[in-house]
């Protein structure tokens, strides 16, 4: 018997050392594996079986393994793990490594049966091995339950199509999207209904009265992966799990043991739904699943948190023993507080609150001590203190004041007692004698004046007014608060639209920016701040510093600038804010202008204002053309169609986009709506489609029948006479044409 322990201690030892070999170099995988598969079969000790299939989950869940080498090792894995799960003796610690193992090898097995199909042992063996499992999922312990859950979790995830790439079919994720329809041992359907009636086993957790904490926890955490990579199923997982409310799974009595599980269930399947919308912000199920969140919590404080709190204060003394019950049981009672009398004579306060004989106490002054260092002191000595000896203290003390009290009513006024010793006789002054007395009272007047104290000469109190800011320091401050309105876009959602009411009325410009708190209304705040607010204060005197570049930049610039860049961060989902930006700096030149020319003297002939439209309006669209493509065809349209004035300068960057072949249609089409829809600009941009035809081959057959319909003599003369490329009509046209004064094309 003992030389039978030294071989498994040995054994053991050396199967350790190979699992460290392994966990080294990979590379070495094959060859250990092959090796020990015949020490660890069925028919080897209990704890060579228990080592061994620990060793098959681990090795064929590393990552470390290529796949490759993992289908081929499966095979004699497979006959293993089957022969080792069909002896009559149940072992949970092998029984669990053998359902991790099974759950690593299924999508390895269904993807060799997809590519070999002649071997069919492989798939048998799984087959097998998977209804075993399937048969002990719900009479096995907790540890086994748990890993037949995961197990389950990967068998409807393999029994499910996923998203394959035609392109690079051999990174295809495992489904049944990868498996022919002619297959000879796979048929779809059954797979699929197999997969569903799992899926519909698993999600039945949430439909029992009282679910084990750790079986709803598992389920939760497998089903999260199959809500990110499987969307054919994903819906009926969270309305499932909306339908679960982990109040309800609390037994009574309410033990910690029940608190701490519906709490845990509570924030699993929280945390479920929190990562479901990081991933997936746009989710239809989105706005359920918040409600859902908010429900959980509230149930959670009303049903668990309300048990959980402390009790009331006590009734009965703190001592627990009232005089009558101390009496009747005959308790020992508190000790009492010796309390020494109070000295003959004047009295001061250290003395009044003094209760110890001790004369080292008594005289120590305790205003040598830093008041931190007493703090620390009085403090713990405080939460020490017997209740009891408290308040006797309390009491010794209060007795103590109003003996004294009494004492000093009782005793005369010490200036009574005074006139009673002195001789003293008033002098008479007769009533008319006024000078005399008016003198006393100056007298008496000044006395008191000078007996106040100074406080009471002190007039009102009035803050010294903050040193002036500098130019910088206003900036950086206005910059601050510009960051903080733009954190407050990215935290405000978009107003929802309620349709068009009877009383409803849309105000345009004259509609109150502050009348919500929704992305609208901070993007109408801001783009305020930057045109109406500096209204009148940019007046210059030179037009040379018409050019915003020339000016110092200021809190208005600083505005633009962040509302450039936040455009641009998403411009597709944020066009609005640029049409509405673009709206206000075009209205806000126009009255300026008008302004300046009202006030205008013909001694100050070159005064005028700073126009930003064309500055920022062609700016805008240079950061916003190179991500441009076909799919943001209608997108360009409504932007080029809902700004307020179309330029020359803006035709020629929307003509721009004709360089590249792929958004030629782009290009003409954007060009064709202005031409169709915006009169006033149809001259500027049927010269820009001109002059794309003569410059762009490709854009040719998309052009030239623009033309032929807006301008037919001039697409004939294209068409007989075809001028060189390199000339450009667009510029011939706008020669002398200065870019700063718009023309009036307004929509």
């Amino acid at each position: 018997m003992a030389q039978s322990t030294n071989n498994l201690v040995d054994q053991i030892a050396q199967l350790n050392a190979a699992r460290t070999l392994v966990l080294g170099d990979a590379a070495f995988y094959p060859q250990i594996v092959n090796g020990v598969l015949p020490i660890i079969g069925a028919r080897a000790r209990l704890e060579l079986r228990r080592w061994g299939t620990d060793f098959l989950a681990e090795t064929f869940s590393s990552p470390a393994l290529p796949t490759a080498q993992k289908e081929q090792l499966a095979a004699v894995a497979l006959q293993t793990l089957r022969e080792t799960l069909e002896l009559p003796e149940k072992d949970t610690v092998t029984l669990r490594h053998i359902v991790e193992a099974a759950a690593s090898l299924y999508p390895l097995a269904f993807r060799h049966i997809i590519n070999h199909p002649e071997d069919s042992a492989i798939w048998e063996n799984m087959t097998a091995i998977k209804d075993d499992i399937l048969r002990r999922w719900d009479t096995s312990p907790f540890a086994v339950q748990l890993c037949c859950i995961k197990f389950v979790q990967r068998v409807v995830q393999v029994q499910t199509h996923g998203v394959t790439d035609p392109r690079r079919p051999e990174q295809n994720e495992t489904s049944l999207a990868i498996v022919p329809r002619n297959h000879s041992l796979l048929s779809l359907p059954n797979l699929e209904a197999e997969a569903s009636g799992l899926l519909d086993r698993m999600l039945s957790v949430f439909q029992e009265d009282a679910s084990d904490p750790l079986l709803v926890n598992a389920t939760l955490n497998s089903l999260a992966v199959l809500v990110r990579t499987r969307q054919s199923i994903g819906n009926k997982i969270i309305n499932a799990v909306l339908s679960f409310v982990p109040a309800r799974q609390a037994r009574t009595p309410l033990t910690p043991a029940v608190r701490v599980g519906v709490k845990s269930m509570e924030r699993t399947a929280r945390a479920l739904m929190i990562n479901i919308m990081k991933r997936n912000p746009s989710h239809p199920l989105a706005s359920k699943m918040q409600q859902h969140i908010e429900r959980l919590m509230q149930s959670r404080l009303e049903a668990v948190d309300e048990n959980s709190k402390k009790r009331g204060l006590p009734t009965e003394p703190t001592d627990g023993l009232d005089s009558t019950k101390r009496a009747r049981l005959d308790a020992e009672s508190p000790p009492l507080l010796k309390i020494p009398p109070l000295p003959p004579g004047p009295l001061s306060y250290a003395q009044l609150f003094t209760l110890t004989e001790d004369a080292g106490l008594s005289s120590f002054d305790v205003k040598q001590l830093p008041v931190d260092l007493l703090v620390k002191i009085v403090v713990p000595v405080l939460a020490r203190v017997d209740l009891s000896t408290m308040h006797q203290a309390v009491d010794a003390i209060r007795m103590r004041y109003e003996t004294l009290q009494r004492q000093q009513a009782a005793q005369p006024p010490p200036a009574a007692a005074g006139e009673e010793d002195d001789d003293y006789e008033p002098e008479y002054q007769p009533m008319d004698v006024a000078e005399p007395v008016a003198e006393q009272a100056d007298a008496l007047l000044a006395e008191t004046a000078d007996l106040q104290p100074d406080l009471m000469s002190l007039g009102p109190f009035v803050l010294p007014q903050p040193p002036p800011l500098t130019e910088n320091e206003a900036a950086d401050i206005g910059r601050s608060a510009v960051g903080r309105v733009f954190d407050m876009l990215a935290s405000s959602g978009v107003a929802p639209n309620t349709g068009k009411g009877k009383g409803q009325q849309q105000l345009g410009f004259a509609r109150l920016a502050g009348s919500t708190f929704d992305r609208d209304a901070w993007v109408t705040l801001l783009t305020r701040l930057a045109t109406r607010a500096p209204a009148g204060l940019e007046v210059d005197t030179k037009k040379a510093e018409q050019d915003l570049s020339s000016r110092r930049p200021t809190i208005s610039d600083s505005i633009r600038e962040t509302l450039y860049r936040y455009i641009l961060e998403d411009f597709r989902g944020r066009v609005n804010v640029g049409i509405m930006w673009l709206n206000e700096e075009w209205y806000n030149d126009r009255i300026q202008m008008k302004f300046t020319a009202a006030q205008r003297n013909e001694e100050d002939e070159e005064s005028s204002v700073p126009l930003h439209y064309d500055h920022w309006s062609l700016r805008l669209l240079d950061g916003l053309l190179p991500y441009l493509d076909s799919r943001d065809t209608k997108i360009f349209i409504r932007f080029l169609s809902e700004i307020p004035e179309v330029t020359i300068p803006i035709t020629k960057r929307v003509a721009s986009l004709a360089k590249d072949p792929e958004r030629v249609n782009l290009c003409v089409q954007s060009l064709l709506y202005l031409v169709m829809f915006r009169p006033p600009a149809r001259e500027m941009c049927l010269n820009a489609i001109e002059d794309v035809y003569q410059t762009y081959e490709e854009s040719r057959p998309v052009a030239g029948k623009v033309l032929a319909r807006w301008r037919p003599q001039s697409a004939v003369v294209q068409q007989t006479q075809p001028q060189p490329a390199q000339q450009s009509t667009l510029a011939t046209r706008t020669v002398g044409s200065d870019n700063t004064e718009p023309l009036a094309n307004g929509a």
